[in-house]
């Protein structure tokens, strides 16, 4: 027999911004100590361990989320998923609504049953599943979940971004267009951070992602108020990354962001970041270059 699956799929986007002028992680979202459908997360298991019909995947294994089977419950009773993760304050990177018709049980839950649906259930990055039946219909969601470094990280975190960026500025590289010969380190400038830090939360608290401030400053107006006296001044943003390589990579994938971090006109770096969940990336990350007068 051949039964009806849907997929419906939800994602956050990471972005960056770059400026310039011149003159670790912890999971949101506490595990079941039990899952309460052991029998479907054995069967969803089986599939990432065995693969979609085209040899194994040994894919690990996901574990159920109570917050998800909630998910699942409110796509039951006609949620959007965006609307149902909300709601069972669960945030994600990643997530993939399965529905399935005319059956329910772990015997609908192989790669013959869910078709095209299957794939979503291979998807590496997921973690967590949750789960809901009702009358002849079984509602699945995997997800990956939202992580990012805590708070406490920070000074081990900035030191993450400093040491990568000093490792891109120590060999030539190219910023598209423009090539760029090594330069030297850059150093640690607790003003700068203060200042990175202070956009960040900003962004954070309020929901923005810009180079201007709410107020109408800009970095360099930032950098002055905070007593930094300067003769150039840079600013690379982020959000969404949750880990600083994934931050650092993303701004030299970047032309712009790149040559803010070859650039020999600064010497002095300071970074930060600040996470809200409730806001529209989650994560802020700020990245203060400069050099003093």
């Amino acid at each position: 027999m051949n039964f009806p699956v849907c997929t419906t799929t939800s994602k956050i986007a990471a972005a960056c911004l770059a400026f310039s002028l011149l003159a670790i992680s912890t999971p949101l979202y506490a595990q079941s100590p039990a899952p309460e459908h052991p029998t479907l997360l054995r069967a969803i298991n089986t599939i990432r361990q065995q693969g979609c019909g085209e040899g194994p995947a040994r894919t690990p294994a996901l574990r159920e989320n109570a917050a998800l089977s909630r998910v699942a419950a409110l796509l039951a009773d006609g949620s959007k998923l965006d609307d149902a993760l909300k709601a069972a304050n669960y945030r994600s990177v990643h997530a993939t609504q399965i529905t399935v018709r005319s059956s329910t049980g772990p015997a609908v839950l192989l790669p013959k049953t869910l078709g095209k649906a299957c794939a979503a259930v291979m998807h590496l990055p997921m973690t967590d599943a949750g789960f809901h039946q009702r009358g002849n219909h079984l509602w699945v969601v995997v997800a990956q979940p939202f992580a990012a470094p805590a708070a406490a990280q920070g000074e081990q975190v900035e030191a993450r971004i400093l040491a990568l960026v000093n490792a891109a500025r120590a060999q030539p590289r190219r910023c598209g267009s423009e090539l760029f010969v090594a330069v030297p380190p850059l150093l640690h400038q607790s003003l700068l951070t203060e200042v990175a830090a202070g956009h960040a939360a900003d962004m954070a608290r309020h929901s923005y992602f810009n180079h201007t401030a709410r107020d109408g400053s800009t970095v360099a107006g930032r950098a002055t108020r905070m007593g930094y006296r300067w003769r150039s001044i840079g600013e690379n943003l982020a959000a969404g990354q949750m880990t600083p390589d994934l931050a650092v990579q993303g701004w030299l994938d970047s032309p712009s962001h790149c040559a803010n971090i070859m650039s020999p006109a600064f010497v002095e770096m300071g970074a930060a970041f600040v996470v809200n969940t409730w806001s529209t990336s989650a994560i802020y990350w700020v990245q203060v270059f400069g050099a003093g007068r």
